[in-house]
């Protein structure tokens, strides 16, 4: 079969040597990326576009949920899990997450893990695995059901979190990605979850402001700040906060907007 292309994120060199050497025991597997932090991951998914990304959860600075929460859902690799606590081991793993590996990795859960791999990368949905993904953080970060009061046009959008309410004004709003009911609003280094669909919240957003460049991503065209031509027809925006997404060929019509 063709090779499954992997990427390893871990802020700890021997987790991350010690993963590799595994992984290349494994004929189909090829490592492309090798990332010591949150960052190096997001830009290397996006650069490398692996089919698998194996995630250490507890990083500092941008952590495992945070890389998954940045990613357009059109780029989203499978994710499996990695970490040394197994307090995140529980039951919605098998609901919403491909796969966990608690550390020291074990060669025979490694198997495993790369037998769903195998039958998962058959029948992937990019837009379904960002919002099992979604579901599952929401859940292990203890968090409820996150919904915006959507009354009027919007200046400001008003995000519920439990009991706490966060009002975020539009213009801070660098982007806006979307996964099945689930919408990650991204503003400044902050990235919130909300229930919504993306075409409720667009038709509330300023249009002179905010432009759909993708069918899961809609962009503050204030932010960006380059235009990177693709061969194949397609564009990458880069954003002021360093964000680079994809502008597909279905919404050409919108580089108008970015002059």
């Amino acid at each position: 079969m063709s090779s499954i292309r992997c990427a390893i994120v871990d802020d700890e060199a021997l987790a991350r040597r010690g993963l590799a050497m595994r992984l290349a025991a494994i004929p189909e597997i090829e490592v492309v990326a090798n990332c010591a932090n949150g960052r190096e991951a997001i830009a290397a998914i996006e650069g490398e576009q692996p089919d698998v990304v194996f995630l250490d959860i507890q990083m500092p600075g941008l952590d495992g949920f945070d890389v998954v929460r940045r990613l357009q859902t059109d780029a989203m690799p499978l994710v499996v899990f990695v970490t040394a606590f197994d307090r995140y081991a529980v039951t919605a793993f098998d609901v919403h997450a491909l796969d966990y590996l608690l550390k020291p990795v074990e060669e025979a859960r490694l198997a495993q893990t790369i037998e769903r791999v195998r039958a998962r990368l058959s029948e992937r949905d990019t837009s379904a695995e960002k919002t099992r993904l979604l579901e599952f953080m929401l859940h292990m970060t203890d968090k409820s059901a996150i919904e915006s009061d959507t009354r009027g046009t919007l200046d400001r959008l008003r995000i519920r979190d439990g009991n706490e309410v966060s009002l975020i004004p539009t213009e801070e709003i660098d982007w806006i990605d979307a996964a099945g009911d689930y919408m990650c609003v991204h503003a400044g280094n902050t990235t919130h979850i909300m229930r919504s669909t993306m075409k409720a919240l667009e038709a509330q957003l300023d249009d002179k402001r905010f432009q759909r460049i993708h069918r899961s991503t809609i962009v503050n065209v204030e932010r960006v700040v380059k235009l990177t031509a693709h061969d194949n027809g397609e564009y990458f925006l880069t954003l002021a906060c360093g964000a680079r997404l994809k502008l597909s060929r279905t919404y050409r019509d919108r580089l108008s907007h970015f002059a």
